[in-house]
């Protein structure tokens, strides 16, 4: 592979990561990535649990 490949799949691969880690990390705080904000009796498509 030539320079230019090697960079943007490194760039690549960093935002990927970086986007995953993001995930873990609101999923350890609680954050919801659903889009009804985890208020799931609004959305019966997330597998929250009801409070």
């Amino acid at each position: 592979m030539d320079w230019p490949t090697v960079i943007v799949a490194t760039i690549i691969g960093v935002i990927f990561v970086a986007i995953v880690a993001n995930e873990i990390r609101n999923r350890i705080k609680g954050k919801s990535s659903c889009s009804c904000g985890g208020n799931c009796g609004a959305c019966g498509a997330c597998s929250h649990s009801k409070n």
